[in-house]
């Protein structure tokens, strides 16, 4: 029987997660794990650990031999590079939760691990207690992985729910969530969609192979959504959530993007409320699975860094396998999406850019369409997030180009124009 790696861990970072993942490995001494020293940046803040553990220097941790695993759970994008690919060229093992660092750096953390041989842990960095990564790189292995789409951010499920259910603006559900603690004091990362796509990009490559800079995936968050958008919604008996999808095309691409989409009540996605994350992955024959669970707070995460930790004792490391031992998937932007836009002026709108439009009201406060308009349009423009523009993706939103050839075919067929 093989015996388990002894882990001495050094961890930088004593937040919200750093602080419970230090609780969680008093609680859990069956993990044969022990936490030798944490690097800090700020020395006079009280904490809840004997004073001893703290150092404000990092390579203290980096250079003990010692330590054979370091724990990186710091906000700092580039800091968090720095000691993430330092430990990785000294032989430890490495275990992260800064889905910012990872999706920037995605190329180079890929080659780092190639180089050393050494292990790379980040399931706490997507959908923080869902293991997501994992299934994707062991479970589905295969090339039968149709589609999958999350909510992977707590922050903007949260507003959402509140906007939806409560009736409250976006203004006022923000503040709520700043309250909490599901929002940071400058919230931008989560509202505008970049904590998302951030979680996205690299998600993608454990899905399908594909190795995309965050900047070239389509996205927007939910920072223009208004209160008679909800209203709409409920009207058609539909919720709207910031939805991450990527869904496998007949020529075998990808189209892979976040945005806000309208969900229907018996989609799964539809009982994700407040700061919970979701994921739903549609495979050959597994038809639909449903992942569900906290994407957010000191536990929850705490609790996937602690399993990346447990996995460690194995020597287990990401195969990439999608990558790695099949042909990647490549990333598509020639569909249609079928999209709801809501504004306050026509002017500000491109009628001439919709391949058809289905439907269009007037409110007083508010006008809306429902057309279908081409991908590339929203990629290289960005009038659908300006001037109080609200772009929301409807329910099942993506159409393919051989689709829309035998529609526009058949209307002219009906207008007897063929």
């Amino acid at each position: 029987m093989e015996t388990h790696k002894q882990l001495t861990i050094g961890l930088f970072g004593f937040g919200v997660v750093g602080e419970g993942l230090y609780k969680v490995l008093q609680q859990t001494p069956s993990l044969k794990a022990s936490l030798k020293k944490v690097c800090i940046k700020n020395p006079e803040k009280k904490r809840n650990a004997p004073a001893e553990l703290f150092t404000t220097d990092k390579d203290v941790l980096l250079n003990d031999p010692e330590i054979n695993v370091i724990v990186e759970v710091i906000d700092d994008a580039v800091a968090a590079f720095e000691i993430v690919s330092t430990a990785l060229n000294n032989n430890k093992d490495v275990v992260s939760a800064s889905k910012k660092m990872i999706a920037e750096n995605l190329h180079a953390l890929l080659a780092l691990q190639e180089k050393t041989g050494q292990s790379l842990l980040y399931e706490s960095a997507a959908c923080a207690s869902i293991p997501v990564i994992r299934n994707l790189e062991e479970y589905y292995d295969n090339d039968l992985l149709h589609s999958i789409k999350a909510i992977v951010n707590g922050s903007t499920n949260f507003i959402l729910t509140k906007m939806f259910e409560d009736g409250l603006d976006f203004k006022q559900a923000l503040i709520l969530a700043q309250q909490l603690g599901f929002a940071e004091s400058n919230p931008k990362l989560d509202v505008e969609g970049f904590d998302a796509v951030n979680k996205w990009t690299f998600l993608l490559t454990h899905a399908y192979g594909i190795t995309e800079a965050p900047e070239n995936i389509l996205f927007n968050g939910i920072q223009n959504i208004r209160g008679t958008d909800a209203t709409v919604a409920k009207e058609k008996n539909q919720q709207i959530r910031l939805v991450a999808q990527a869904k496998k095309l007949h020529d075998g691409r990808v189209a892979a993007y976040v945005l806000p989409q309208f969900v229907t009540q018996d989609d799964p996605l539809s009982f994700v409320k407040n700061e919970y994350n979701g994921v739903v992955i549609e495979s050959g024959f597994a038809d639909k699975q449903f992942f569900y669970g906290k994407g957010a707070g000191s536990f929850p995460t705490a609790s996937a860094v602690l399993s990346d930790i447990s996995a460690l004792r194995y020597q287990y490391k990401y195969e990439y396998k999608k990558l790695y031992h099949h042909k990647p998937h490549e990333i598509s932007n020639d569909v249609f999406l079928r999209v709801y836009v809501s504004f306050d002026d026509w002017q500000f709108i491109p009628r001439e850019k919709f391949e058809w439009i289905e439907e269009w009201h007037a409110r007083e406060d508010r006008k809306y369409l429902v057309g279908v308009i081409a991908f590339e349009e929203l990629k290289n423009n960005t009038w659908w997030k300006d001037n109080n523009t609200s772009l929301i993706l409807t329910a099942d939103p993506v159409i393919e180009d051989v689709e829309i050839r035998k529609l526009k075919k058949k209307s002219l067929e009906l207008a007897g124009i063929i």
